[in-house]
């Protein structure tokens, strides 16, 4: 029997969670409801999310610091998995997206996660920020954004020319505007101000602003939690094809990926215990599954949550369960508070988070030093933006591999001229088709005239196409009459 949550081992460690949970309530209430509506899916669901991911899987075993709920990471997912296959498929995906979680930290594929290239997981990470951006973008001035990634870069000056026309479009871009602004310039402000999250301030400005001067915009509609929880039908799961098993491959894989990296990411800001990645798999797994049984949102740990309730100054789990706890009090006690927040808004809160996924801070770094990860992580990013997030995804890591193999198959060939008349041509690395184009242009372009002799003793590893490719030119060249070639201990 394992306790929920340590025991406060200072007197004023209970004081400290209470305070950190108010904090991260404070920047989750915003986010809930904003990663809900960018998904194209009722507001409720991604609050019913947040409450799940703070009662239950922060009471789970795993990590004492990290905070779970709706991600904005994988808002471009949901939105495409909710528009291809319905809201009433959602649950049954993200309830097998739990399972499989679950699944895979029974095996303890945790730590595997780790072994993901941290140029595909930025990328991935520019590639849902420039989705976000550029669609929410248009949910900022009111109007409906295209499907495609790049047809909403195509239709920026056609959304430019509304905004500049004036009308609703323009108040509605105004005040998202207004939003973002808030969000940019409140860390500059005196630490007092810091106490009011950035997000939580923005919103409530904006809010009270339309509010006091009646601006005419839309707002989130809330329906209450008793009519947003749909629980899956028998029938759904008859409709699980291999599109929709492709999708909740997806969903486990970067929902785990994100909370994974979180994890080590939040480690590093505290001095307390460490997080046990497949014990933290598992939790989620938890989690997916109840969120996905209540027809919710699926969730994943949330860096910006977590790194708040780090700075806060949380000690235990208990801070984590009781933001849970705040998120359900609220929306029970006071439901028509979310439906007084303005679209624009939270539309403004993501162009802000999309923004910051972007890893402009690597760009430079990485040019200097490791120019083939900067191009991995450019071409997970178009890709994302131009076909999915899936494919995008694959690619980087089909990118990475192949970069990783290329490197790792370097291979020298040493010529030289012996005194008995012979040629030694001596191999060391690593000879793989990769190399092979080279190997074979220094090969033939030996004289024929000589005999020679091809050195493999050095070789690290020689693949089955190098060594095929070797043999076959031998024997073609001791077939055409000319002095002959021997291969001298080849290695396995």
């Amino acid at each position: 029997m394992f306790s929920v949550f340590p025991a406060p081992k200072q007197p004023d460690a209970l004081r400290q969670d209470v305070l950190a949970s108010l904090v991260v309530f404070l920047v989750a209430l915003p986010l809930c409801v904003g990663v809900a509506v960018a998904s194209g899916v009722p507001a409720e669901l991604g609050l019913i999310t947040g409450i799940v991911g703070g009662l239950v899987v922060g009471a789970l075993p795993g990590s004492t610091f990290q905070v779970s709920g709706p991600a904005a990471g994988l808002t471009v997912l949901v939105s495409e998995a909710v528009r291809e296959f319905g809201l009433g498929m959602l649950g049954v995906i993200v309830l097998c997206t739990g399972l499989l979680q679950l699944a895979l930290g029974l095996l303890r594929f945790g730590r595997w996660f780790r072994a993901i290239s941290v140029s595909v997981v930025h990328g991935m990470l520019a590639g849902i920020g420039l989705v976000l951006f550029f669609g929410q973008l248009y949910t900022m001035a009111g109007v409906p954004q295209p499907r495609a990634g790049l047809d909403k870069i195509a239709g920026i000056p056609g959304l430019l020319g509304d905004v500049l026309d004036g009308g609703r479009a323009a108040t509605a871009c105004a005040v998202g505007a207004g939003t973002v602004a808030v969000l940019v310039l409140w860390p500059r402000l005196p630490a007092r101000a810091h106490l009011v999250p950035a997000p939580l301030a923005a919103v409530a400005l904006a809010t009270a602003v339309t509010w006091a001067t009646g601006t005419d915009v839309a707002h989130v509609t809330v329906q209450g939690l008793g009519g947003a929880i749909d629980l899956p039908e028998w029938g759904d799961f008859a409709s699980l094809g291999v599109p929709v098993l492709g999708t909740v491959v997806t969903f486990a894989l970067i929902a785990s990926a994100e909370t994974l990296f979180s994890a080590a990411a939040v480690d590093r800001m505290h001095d307390g215990p460490r997080t046990h990645y497949d014990k933290e798999l598992l939790a989620q797994g938890a989690g997916n599954m109840l969120c996905g049984l209540l027809g919710a949102l699926p969730m994943t740990a949330v860096i910006v949550r977590s790194s708040a309730n780090v700075r806060a100054g949380a000690r235990t789990a208990l801070s984590r369960v009781l933001h849970g706890a705040w998120l359900l009090v609220f929306v029970v006690a006071l439901p028509a508070a979310v439906g007084v927040i303005p679209l624009p808004a939270l539309a403004g809160v993501l162009v802000h988070a999309g923004c910051k996924l972007i890893p402009f801070g690597e760009f430079a770094p990485l040019w200097r030093a490791h120019r083939g990860e900067l191009v991995i992580l450019a071409a997970t990013a178009v890709a994302i933006l131009a076909t999915s997030m899936f494919e995008g995804v694959l690619l980087g890591i089909l990118l990475a591999v192949v970069k990783s193999a290329w490197e790792t198959s370097k291979v020298q060939v040493d010529v030289r001229d012996l005194t008995d008349g012979r040629i030694l041509a001596r191999l060391t690395g690593n000879a793989t088709f990769l190399r092979l184009p080279r190997i074979m242009e220094t090969l033939e372009a030996l004289p024929k005239d000589r005999p020679i002799e091809i050195d493999l003793s050095e070789l690290r590893h020689l693949d089955h196409a190098c060594r095929t490719a070797l043999e076959s030119w031998a024997e073609s060249h001791n077939d055409a009459g000319t002095e002959p070639v021997r291969l001298r201990e080849a290695v396995g």
